[in-house]
């Protein structure tokens, strides 16, 4: 296998395996969270240590070091949030009449501990990788942060596909910022954006004169970014992506169905 299909399969199988982690400690009960946190957080601070030690590798090896490092913070943050640990201030439904400016403000203040906290961590990476050669790590983690920034404000503004039966019951409020409607104005944007992107980087790792270590790198970012893409595309989708992850989720969700009460369709419809 050469080095482009591997470092390819490599992005996947993390990905893949990431989100499967996250999930099922997300819908484990909740006398765990409190352990799954401080699991992540052990992680998440090893993940900082790696993006700051492979920075300063020039090798294939710290490239996948420096990679995996960056989804372990990345990661981090994902389970503080859906654990509920990390969110904002507001924890309540948007309010029905909520419009325009007044229900962005209601769904900002809902997540914006969370963003603060992913805008803070983007710049530790930066400051840890600043002026080394190696800045995969910064790369990957920039990557994840722009994109998960546009999903958000796309799922906010209004997608097909919400996939909302995998936000935990402590986290049900959120729903009511959520929009479905068949398209948004800045879907377009994100899709166009991220496919130049995508080609651009791609067209890099497939040139011939780079070298080992620089079409490694690139196939890495490259493959995240077009996964990132991937997600996207799915949001616009009438078919649903959730049978990747529903299996890892669905003991505990059906459980929580029996215990809660019953939950009507909560997401705002565009008019």
């Amino acid at each position: 296998m050469n080095d482009r299909a591997f470092a390819a399969l490599f992005v996947l199988a993390t990905w893949w395996l990431s989100t499967i982690v996250v999930l099922r400690a997300v819908w484990l009960e909740r006398s765990t969270h409190r352990w799954s946190g401080a699991v992540a957080s052990v992680v998440g601070v090893a993940g900082l240590f790696g993006v700051f030690w492979s920075a300063r590798v020039e090798s294939k090896p710290a490239a996948y070091v420096s990679f995996g490092s960056a989804l372990a913070v990345w990661g981090w943050h994902e389970l503080s949030f859906l654990l509920g640990l990390v969110t904002g201030p507001r924890k309540l439904p948007c309010p029905p009449d909520a419009t325009g400016w007044r229900r962005f403000a209601y769904a900002t203040s809902a997540v914006i501990h969370h963003e603060v906290a992913l805008a803070l961590t983007m710049m530790l990476v930066a400051t840890l990788t600043w002026g080394q050669p190696n800045q995969l790590g910064t790369q990957t983690f920039l990557v994840l942060w722009v994109m998960r920034l546009s999903a958000k404000l796309n799922v906010f503004l209004g997608v097909r596909n919400l996939t909302e039966q995998f936000v935990p019951a402590h986290l049900r409020y959120l729903r009511t910022y959520f929009r479905r409607a068949r398209l948004n104005p800045l879907m377009p944007v994100s899709l166009l954006a991220g496919t130049i992107v995508v080609a651009r980087l791609g067209r890099d790792a497939l040139a011939s004169g780079g070298t080992e270590l620089f079409v490694v790198e690139r196939v890495l970012v490259t493959s995240i970014l077009a996964l990132a893409v991937l997600e996207h595309v799915f949001l616009t989708l009438p078919v649903p992506d959730a049978v990747l992850w529903s299996w890892a989720t669905r003991t505990r969700r059906g459980r929580q169905a029996s215990t809660t009460e019953p939950l009507t369709d909560l997401t705002v419809e565009a008019p």
